[in-house]
């Protein structure tokens, strides 16, 4: 982790980029859709794309904008006003960015998602599948979570997260985070002057989210946090992550040119399969298998399956096919993966050898809990 650095942007050798844009960079400071914002991002875009880089931008301002829409000053607490507030955003979100694109001769598209959208292995391929296709079409998606209808057990989130989602949804070379601050900073530069800026770093590096502080203004939801671990989980697909301000003319443009503007977290970690990708991006998983000291050590250490006899205990309910996280005896997950058994007679073999499951169950499906090709350690 360096303050200083004259590396090339990671965003001039990118082909294929996600641009997430918060909140306060597409509303008039929560006064509903900015124009000359929206106009702003869909020239830079145009830009890239005049150089042949295929561009999902991920858009913050739905809500802030049904808000102003409904005359209301204060973000509710209500999820159902919420809900009512992103519906009537979202229709003039869609269309502020499909008049600015219209300028540049672009087309736009609305995509809109969940977690479950993401969870369920179909649709998530269907998902790729119709991103991909937008853009060898020549589309720019504008993607946002479906806040219409997610409630906190399919709700992505905040938007910060959805962007690493879709990055690793269409194996995209770099993340943009634009926000309303610098970048990253040692500690929080509004209540220490002095804080160090941290322009280039490792994303994962386990340091960067002990400094990243809280949220920031009552429009947006996520803070510096959301953004470090976001690009943490863009990184297992390989992706290289910035983050900048938003006010920063032309960043983007700027940022393609090579110029090396806000905080860059390079990907410095093996890059998961497809499969194993889609196990990682879960937000939200079935249950947990308890595991003893050995079964930990022979799935990190040595890539074994996990065996029946490993587990200490069982939470949750879940069906063979579900994604399970593995957890030590501190409750720390040190692996994920596809059960081969449900949670009742997981509950039933669990602490047992593999040659006793058929005299237990009374028939045998797998000698493993989880196979190693359906596991993921973390």
């Amino acid at each position: 982790m360096t303050a200083q650095s004259t590396t090339i942007s990671v965003l001039a050798h990118a082909k294929k980029i996600v641009a997430k844009v918060g909140s306060s960079l597409v509303t008039n400071d929560g006064q509903g859709i900015d124009r000359e914002a929206v106009a702003h991002w869909a020239q830079q875009i145009a830009a890239l794309r005049s150089q042949d880089k295929l561009v999902v931008l991920v858009s913050s301002g739905a809500i802030a904008e049904g808000m102003a829409r409904l005359g209301w000053s204060k973000r509710p607490t209500s999820m159902h006003e919420l809900q009512a507030a992103a519906a009537v955003g979202q229709m003039g979100l869609a269309q502020a960015y499909e008049q600015a694109f219209a300028a540049h001769q672009l087309r736009t598209a609305q995509i809109l998602l969940t977690h479950e959208d993401l969870a369920d292995r179909q649709r998530y391929l269907n998902a790729r599948s119709t991103l991909l296709a937008l853009l060898r079409l020549g589309v720019v998606p504008i993607v946002n979570e479906n806040d219409t209808v997610a409630t906190d057990e399919i709700a992505v989130g905040d938007n910060d997260t959805l962007g690493a989602l879709v990055t690793n949804l269409i194996d995209a070379d770099a993340l943009v985070i634009l926000t309303d601050q610098k970048g990253l900073y040692e500690a929080d530069p509004r209540k220490d002057p002095q804080a160090r800026f941290v322009s280039h770093g490792k994303a994962g590096d386990p340091s960067l989210e002990v400094m990243a502080g809280g949220s920031g203004s009552g429009i947006g939801k996520g803070g510096m946090l959301t953004k470090i671990l976001a690009a943490k989980r863009a990184a297992r697909s390989g992706a290289h992550t910035i983050i900048a301000s938003g006010r920063e003319e032309n960043v983007m443009v700027r940022l393609a040119s090579g110029e090396s503007i806000g905080s860059e977290l390079r990907a410095d970690t093996p890059v998961l399969s497809a499969r194993k990708q889609w196990m990682a991006d879960h937000l939200r998983l079935r249950g947990r298998l308890v595991l003893d000291p050995g079964a930990v050590n022979a799935l990190k250490g040595d890539g074994k399956s996990l065996l029946p006899v490993g587990v200490r205990n069982i939470e949750g309910e879940f069906e063979p096919g579900d994604v399970v996280a593995c957890v030590d005896s501190q409750g720390k997950e040190c692996a994920r993966g596809l059960t081969n058994y449900s949670s009742a007679d997981a509950r039933r073999i669990m602490g047992q050898p593999s040659n006793k499951i058929e005299e237990i169950l009374g028939q045998i499906g797998e000698p493993e809990l989880i196979h190693r090709d359906n596991l993921i350690t973390l």
